[in-house]
Formats: structure tokens, sequence, C-alpha cells
């Protein structure tokens, strides 16, 4: 029987060591990784986008999770929930190689 895991990003261990990592980040390097992956959105269906929308109002500031408590990481954790696998893998190593370089402008560049 497989394990069952808590969080929606425990089954893949890049995306949730990119996740923990981000967490311990100061402010500014959390803000200019909300902002890459605010740019998931073009893979992201539009319904998903508008349910998004929805849970970033019903938790923004209420919520128990580390992201809840900023409106505009909140935004970009849901999107990246919300993501394909291959796209949250893909942003998950982005990030790890980023806070890894200590050079969250990298997350800029296009690929």
């Amino acid at each position: 029987m497989p394990e069952k895991y808590r969080r929606w990003y425990d089954n893949d261990p890049i995306l949730k060591e990119a996740l923990e990592l981000l967490k311990l980040q100061p402010e500014d390097k959390k803000t200019a990784a909300a902002d890459y992956i605010i740019t998931l959105q073009e893979q992201v269906a539009q319904d998903v986008i508008e349910r998004i929308y929805e849970v970033t109002k019903e938790y923004s500031q209420k919520g128990n999770r580390w992201y809840d408590t900023d409106p505009v990481m909140l935004k970009a954790i849901e999107l990246l929930r919300a993501a394909p696998p291959k796209t949250q893998r893909v942003a998950a190593l982005k990030l790890l190689l980023a806070m890894e370089s200590n050079n969250m402008e990298s997350l800029e560049e296009n690929d």
C-alpha cells in the first residue's frame, strides 16, 4: 500500500525540497520566487486559474500554511499546485538552483 502524503507536494522529493527551502528564505527572495511561479499561469487552464483566485480569497491571511499570510505567495503556490507535474518539477529545480546559488535574479531568465 503506498504511503499517504500529508501535503500535495510531498510526493515529489524535488518539489518538496524546493518548497521547504523557499519557506526559509528572506522575504525578498520569496517575492522573487513568487513572481517566477506566477509566470506558470500560462500553462494552467483558465477555469483552474479562476479556482485559484477563489482559494486565494478564502485563505489569504486566514490559513495555517506558511504561505497563507502573503497573498502573492499564496497565489503562486496555488498556481504551482495546479500546474502539470512536469511544470512543477522544472519550476522546483529552477527554484532550488536559484536558492543554492543565492541568485534569485536567475529566475527572470527565459529558458
